[in-house]
C-alpha cells in the first residue's frame, strides 16, 4: 500500500506509545493533533473513528484504531525493523501473549485502580484481570524471568510487546496505579534508553508546548 500514514493523536494520550512505535519503525507519516475540547468529536474524525478517540492511524482507505492493534499493524508493515518475530517463529506466541496481556488484563486493572472501580474480591472471577494484585504478580514473574532469559519478551530482540509493556508500566508508576519496584523501573529504563523513544518524546513535548501556548491565556 503506497499511501502515507496519517497519525491522529494528542501529546497527553496513548498516542505517545504509537509515536514511539512510528519512530522505531522509521516510518514516514503525517501527524494530526486533535484537542479534547472538540477536535476528536468532529463529524470528520468520527467518520474515521466513531469512538472519537486517539490514537488513530489512517493508511490510505484503511483505518486502524486501538493501541495494540496499531502497534501490531506497524510492526508487520515495517517488518524490516524486526519489531515482531516472523509469523513462523516460535517467539510469536510470547509476543502475542504479552502484548495482549497488556491490552487486556493490565489495561483494565490499572484503569480500574485509577478510577476506584476494581472488581470486589467476591467478583474477581467475573473479570479477565482477576485482581490488580494478580496482574502485578504476573508482571513481576515475567520480568524476573526476563532478567534471567531476556532481556526482552522475545529474548534478545526488542519488540512492539516491550514498547507497549514498558509504556504502560512507566505511566502506571508515574500516576500511582502501578507500585514502583526496582524490577519494573529497570525494565522501563532498558526500553526507554532507545534513541527512538527520546526522539518520539521530544516530538510529543514540542506538540504539548505548542498546545499550551495556543490555549493558555497571555
Amino acid at each position: 500500500m503506497n499511501h502515507r500514514l496519517v497519525f491522529y493523536t494528542h501529546p497527553m494520550s496513548r498516542g505517545r506509545m504509537v509515536r514511539w512505535m512510528l519512530e522505531e519503525c522509521r516510518a514516514s507519516y503525517d501527524t494530526v493533533v486533535l484537542d479534547y475540547q472538540g477536535g476528536m468529536k468532529t463529524p470528520e474524525f468520527l467518520a474515521l473513528n466513531p469512538m472519537g478517540k486517539v490514537p488513530t492511524l489512517q493508511h490510505g482507505p484503511l483505518v486502524v484504531t486501538e493501541t495494540a492493534a496499531i502497534l501490531c499493524y506497524l510492526a508487520d508493515l515495517h517488518a524490516e525493523e524486526k519489531l515482531a518475530p516472523p509469523v513462523n517463529d516460535a517467539r510469536r506466541g510470547s509476543y502475542y501473549r504479552w502484548l495482549f496481556f497488556v491490552a487486556g488484563p493490565m489495561e483494565a486493572a490499572v484503569t480500574g485502580k485509577a478510577l476506584g472501580l476494581l472488581a470486589p474480591p467476591d467478583k474477581a472471577g467475573m473479570v479477565g484481570y482477576g485482581s490488580h494484585d494478580d496482574v502485578m504478580r504476573t508482571l513481576a514473574t515475567l520480568l524476573e524471568q526476563l532478567r534471567q532469559q531476556g532481556p526482552f519478551v522475545c529474548g534478545q530482540d526488542f519488540s512492539a510487546a516491550d514498547l507497549y509493556l514498558a509504556s504502560q508500566l512507566h505511566w502506571g508508576m508515574q500516576f500511582g496505579t502501578v507500585a514502583r519496584r526496582g524490577l519494573f523501573e529497570d525494565y522501563v529504563q532498558l526500553c526507554t534508553d532507545r534513541p527512538a523513544y527520546a526522539h518520539a518524546a521530544a516530538l510529543d513535548e514540542a506538540e504539548l508546548a505548542h498546545l499550551r501556548g495556543v490555549h493558555d491565556p497571555i
